[in-house]
């Protein structure tokens, strides 16, 4: 019988266990639960992976704990500028969005240009256009309003400054993003983030580039990744991880060493990924202290922060 797996992130970076109360914990843990076991709710009654990741990602786009959807940090006009992507590994078809405001959930928007656009990355004012047209929910900009998402701005607003979410000593990257295998072997990847605090001239990280921060292929491996965007961008780092496994013959966790460990540092590539095999095999790794992350596959679900 074909595995099913799923994993979740919910970003990476310098968490401090000290400055994390158990409340603060535990809010987060119950919220990469909540988009983890739903995710795996649809692979287990047969539902594609690509279903499995969109309906996960959507859970976390709409917690204001993560920086993606309704917790998107703030740029430096004082708005929000998502980005999405989703990618299925059976067919390499992909759907990505990059610098869209008032979309509830930017994921949903990725598969719909996937699905029905004929292209695969659409921008700005063109992907809120396409986004009214197959009259996916919206909001107003109050509904993305966060107080500590706000303060993180006004340490920065009118400076040249960007930060990449994080403030007081907590430096965390709050992409949030998913993979999955589903009962039929097919893969899938999405990836959905608010970007940087304070950015500026349309900034655009690697979540919404297939095969830098996102990719799905039913040879290999689905990866979603969670970091510095500009040293995943350089790195193609998702590809990457495919890559080694495809013409090197490497496994999922080895592959994943070497992009995460000596590939990006170099970049200052912070961060981490989660990806999962065409085995059901589940690696989540990071190269900094922290990565909010969850999975369930064979061995069961497991929840954590910290190493």
């Amino acid at each position: 019988m074909q595995k099913i797996a799923i994993a979740v992130h919910g970003g990476a970076g310098t968490i401090d266990p000290s400055a994390m109360t158990a409340k603060m914990e535990a809010a987060y843990k119950n919220a990469l639960s909540l988009a983890v076991r739903r995710g795996h709710g649809a692979l287990s009654q047969g539902g594609s992976s690509l279903n499995a990741v969109e309906t996960a990602v959507r859970v976390l786009e709409d917690s204001p704990l993560f920086n993606a959807g309704r917790g998107a940090v703030f740029n430096a006009d004082g708005g929000h500028e998502m980005d999405a992507a989703v990618m299925q590994g059976n067919d390499l078809r992909a759907g990505a969005v990059a610098g869209v405001q008032n979309v509830k959930n930017p994921v949903s928007l990725a598969r719909l240009v996937m699905e029905r656009s004929g292209h695969v990355l659409l921008s700005g004012r063109g992907a809120f256009e396409f986004a009214h047209r197959c009259k996916l929910p919206l909001e107003d900009d109050a509904y993305f309003f966060d107080q500590f998402r706000y303060d993180q701005w006004q340490e920065v607003k009118g400076s040249e400054q960007v930060r990449l979410d994080h403030s007081a000593g907590e430096k965390k990257f709050g992409t949030v993003g998913a993979v999955a295998l589903d009962v039929h072997g097919n893969l899938a990847a999405a990836t959905s983030t608010g970007g940087m605090t304070n950015k500026r001239w349309g900034r655009i990280g690697d979540s919404p580039v297939i095969g830098a921060g996102t990719y799905a292929n039913n040879e290999t491996c689905a990866i979603s990744c969670t970091g510095n965007g500009e040293a995943f961008l350089r790195a193609v780092a998702a590809h990457d991880v495919h890559a080694l496994m495809a013409y090197k013959g490497l496994s999922l966790k080895e592959a994943v060493r070497v992009v995460v460990h000596e590939k990006l540092p170099p970049l200052d590539g912070e961060g981490g990924l989660i990806a999962v095999d065409r085995d059901g095999r589940v690696v989540l790794d990071f190269n900094c202290p922290g990565m909010y992350r969850a999975k369930i596959d064979e061995a069961g679900e497991e929840v954590a922060i910290f190493r």
